[in-house]
């Protein structure tokens, strides 16, 4: 069997819910899970990261297929379903666990994401600077298994629901 390469992407745009149903829908995503990275806190949980003690970021991890889906269009998906100049704030949601943020695996990863930064900033698409941050990534913990394809689950609870 010959297998495709896999690559990981991982970012935060706001409530990780919403950052991971954008990706699971991609041709050429293999898989994704939701958790927290950016954090000095051994394997927070969702509250331990809601209190704001542990500095983690609501992440959407994303494990793709380079040769099917580049990650320049993972990052035009990134730039497109939050707002990138807002620091720590994605609509109601509010504090550092909602910051934008994208986590690079290697340097060229980090080279794409300051370039496409730098192109987005220029653009003029936005009034105000880009506030996302770029970091290596660190320690991924994965989120409990009822945050994972939240949206999904509620979609199938509401059809199973009796109407």
């Amino acid at each position: 069997m010959n297998e495709k390469a896999t690559a990981l992407a991982t970012f935060g745009a706001g409530c990780f819910w919403g950052t991971e149903a954008a990706f699971r829908r991609l041709s050429g995503v293999v898989e994704t899970s939701v958790g927290y990275m950016g954090g000095h806190f051994e394997n927070p949980c969702y509250l331990d990261v809601l209190s704001r003690i542990t500095g983690h970021a609501e992440v959407a991890q994303v494990c793709f297929v380079p040769e099917e889906i580049s990650y320049q269009t993972l990052l035009d998906v990134f730039w497109t379903i939050h707002d990138p100049t807002s620091l720590n704030r994605q609509g109601a949601d509010r504090g550092d666990q909602y910051r934008s943020v994208i986590f690079y695996h290697s340097s060229e990863q980090q080279t794409i994401a300051q370039r496409s930064k730098t192109e987005l900033d220029r653009s003029g698409r936005y009034d105000k600077a880009i506030a996302t941050q770029i970091e290596p990534a660190s320690p991924y913990w994965l989120a409990s298994e009822e945050h994972q394809q939240y949206f999904e689950k509620q979609a199938l609870k509401q059809a199973a629901s009796p109407h």
